[in-house]
């Protein structure tokens, strides 16, 4: 499932994958997602789309 709101991504992170959300981690993933030369940052769009990208970017923001 992909997460729709803040809410079930966060509870996806962090019970589902056990990540804690720091402010650390969310900087260093941020640092990957808004950089749209990153490979990984061209395969999570090509995966799960523009939108989502944006949405996660949005979440990591918010952490």
């Amino acid at each position: 499932m992909i997460p729709q709101t803040f809410e079930q991504w966060k509870n996806c992170i962090v019970n589902d994958c056990k990540i804690n959300l720091t402010k650390e981690f969310a900087q260093q993933r941020l640092a990957v997602y808004q950089d749209k030369q990153n490979p990984e940052t061209q395969k999570f769009s090509s995966l799960y789309g523009e939108q989502h990208l944006n949405n996660l970017i949005q979440w990591y923001q918010q952490v």
